[in-house]
């Protein structure tokens, strides 16, 4: 009788919590948002590309405290923080900033069957930046960096019955001296910097796995039919194979067993993958014992495409994809949503979202400084988008950044167009310190290892108009060596090193590059930002006291701000025509300050139709 009425007094309990919880704030926000409830946030399974049966969502409402950084614990706790939304935005429920002495910490309890032959593993999609875990009491682990997953083996910390998990999480952003990396984020967000995003900022959950589990997956599938597999394992160790099945609608189409380090499998005629046709095979993975007994489980999928570049009769190189010439257009997109900031508030946001780029005849998005949840990546793979793939920057507050050499600025007649741009002479990297390399180059890593497996990612970029650019050639040399199976942009709109396979200009209002200069004739020439044309919607603009702005200054009527997408739209089908192979539109939606989306921040208004956009590329000869 006792346990039923604590039971009870823990529903009861939620249930006040629940009813206390609302949005914080009174911005604008999307439709999804509108629909968050406490007992319906991010429900989806997290990883689609290693799917296990057993696990539990950890979202919902939980306890939080912000004290000084000082404080071994909190004093005393708040009980209305929406995880997984970061501290700062509105669908948290708190909207509250930290200063650079705070600290954020959480709380939760919940129930777990925990079964003698299996372990547990906690797992964090994303937390902001530096934490420490606790659960039932006892450190379960830390982690460092806050842009990508990560997970701790809880085993021998949980109970049957009831736990609790409790964080203490560090966010500097761009305080000075930490290197960190942030993205867009900045204290003093304005202009193209945004609102930070402090804690946690993605789903939590934890899974069920056996004693000797598969802890992760590569998988590799090429334009040739051929498909290899790896695994890592994790817990008790033994003797192991893998056995993979690959399945076309449920029937089998090529099976094999081998070491779990390399299994090769054939297949006649593969389906290949593409943003026309996005075929995805289903795979299932299995762990066997010495024996030929299942020891773990988990299924997946893969697309059956090659990343190339081929130099066409001209002497200009193009990207290929399954050996065919491809054009590469899309938008840059942040990735920030109003309510929720770097985490979009649902599941069906994204799709949304993805399908009005389908619908305007983009075929690729370049996601910008910040990696997204796994299950972003998996509506690319299955909609069909090729992603160029930006590693989140950082550095010391900003002032450790070079000077920025544009492309153009190569040209012997160039003349210095502002101060504090490059000129001869000056360095193009920054100088940074070993410890805050090794960071950089460990959430490098982290990210192409998690993202590996989904085929829509094409190109990885390391860095972006200078920022935190350091050591390029090095890095630019590891990555090739690391991932040869896709392409590298060193620096989207510099600093451009030759290393890789890309020469990026960023140029705006309308798209350019100086084909003249002949140090970028031996790569994939793309202009990787334009546009950025400005469009005000009344009832749409998230702060109407921030110095909101677009490229070239606002248009006076909505006719003229369409002749100006049309006009970019037209001088970029003249650069292709030249050897260009891709352009990067600014951008998919209105952020903060900026209102040069395609779409407003709330994404309730469409500035131009996605039929009369796919019109417009058309026209212009964009279009595959």
């Amino acid at each position: 009788m006792k346990l039923k009425l604590t039971l009870f007094a823990l529903l009861i309990s939620a249930s006040t919590f629940a009813q206390n919880w609302q949005p914080a704030g009174d911005k604008i926000k999307t439709r999804w948002a509108e629909k968050v409830t406490p007992e319906n946030v991010w429900k989806e399974y997290p990883r689609p590309q290693m799917v296990r049966s057993e696990w539990q969502s950890l979202n919902g409402l939980w306890e939080y405290a912000v004290t000084s950084n000082r404080a071994v614990k909190p004093e005393n706790w708040e009980q209305d923080i929406l995880v997984p939304f970061a501290l700062e935005t509105p669908l948290s429920g708190v909207a509250r900033r930290i200063e650079s002495n705070e600290v954020i910490w959480y709380k939760r309890s919940f129930e777990l069957t925990a079964k003698e032959n299996e372990r547990q593993l906690l797992n964090f999609e994303g937390v902001d930046y530096k934490c420490m875990v606790w659960v039932n009491g006892k450190l379960a682990g830390s982690h460092i960096g806050g842009n990508l997953p990560f997970s701790f083996d809880v085993t021998d910390l949980v109970t049957s019955g009831e736990n609790e998990v409790k964080l203490r999480v560090i966010d500097g952003t761009d305080d000075p001296d930490l290197y960190q990396l942030r993205g867009k984020q900045k204290r003093d967000n304005g202009g193209i910097w945004y609102t930070p995003s402090s804690g946690i900022w993605a789903p939590v959950w934890i899974e069920s796995v056996p004693q000797t589990y598969i802890k992760s997956i590569k998988l590799l599938a090429d334009m040739y039919g051929e498909l290899k597999a790896e695994a890592c394992t994790g817990g008790l160790k033994q003797n192991t194979q893998l056995k993979v099945t690959l399945l076309d609608e449920g029937k089998v189409v090529a099976e094999k067993t081998g070491t779990a380090d390399n299994v090769l499998l054939s297949v006649k005629n593969a389906k290949l993958w593409s943003p026309k046709s996005p075929f995805l095979y289903d795979v299932k993975i299995e762990l066997l014992g010495e024996y030929g007994d299942v020891l773990d489980e988990v299924s997946s999928y893969t697309g059956f495409r090659t990343v190339g570049k081929e130099c066409e009769a001209n002497g200009n190189w193009q990207f290929t994809l399954n050996g065919e010439k491809i054009f590469h257009l899309g938008p840059l997109d942040q990735g920030w949503w109003p309510e929720s900031f770097l985490l979009p508030p649902s599941d069906e946001a994204i799709v949304w979202e993805m399908d009005f780029l389908k619908k305007a005849g983009f075929n690729m998005i370049r996601k910008h400084k910040k990696a997204e949840i796994r299950r972003y990546y998996y509506h690319a793979d299955r909609m069909g988008f090729v992603i160029w793939q930006d590693q989140t920057s950082g550095g010391s507050g900003g002032s450790e950044w070079p000077k920025w050499k544009r492309l153009h600025m190569e040209r012997e007649d160039y003349v210095a167009e502002r101060p504090q741009q490059w000129k001869k002479g000056d360095a193009l990297d920054a100088d940074w310190p070993d410890w805050a390399h090794d960071l950089y180059k460990n959430e490098l890593k982290t990210m192409i290892d998690v993202l590996y497996n989904h085929p829509s990612i094409v190109i990885w970029t390391t860095f972006n108009e200078r920022w935190g650019q350091h050591r390029s050639m090095e890095v630019g040399n590891w990555v090739k060596a690391y991932d040869p199976s896709r392409l590298l942009n060193i620096a989207s709109g510099g600093n451009f090193f030759e290393v890789g396979d890309i020469a990026d200009q960023h140029q705006y209002p309308h798209p350019d590059f100086p084909l003249d200069v002949k140090l970028y004739d031996d790569y994939v020439k793309v202009v990787g930002e334009f546009g950025g044309h400005g469009w005000a919607v009344e009832d749409h603009i998230w702060d109407t006291n921030k110095d909101n702005w677009g490229y070239g200054g606002l248009p006076k009527t909505h006719e003229e701000y369409v002749d100006r997408y049309v006009k970019s739209c037209e001088i970029l089908g003249e650069l292709r025509k030249k050897g260009i192979s891709a352009g990067v539109y600014t951008q998919t939606t209105d952020v903060e300050g900026e209102l040069n989306g395609l779409i407003t921040y709330d994404r309730k208004v469409m500035k131009i139709d996605p039929e009369k956009l796919y019109e417009i590329h058309k026209k212009a000869g964009l279009l595959d």
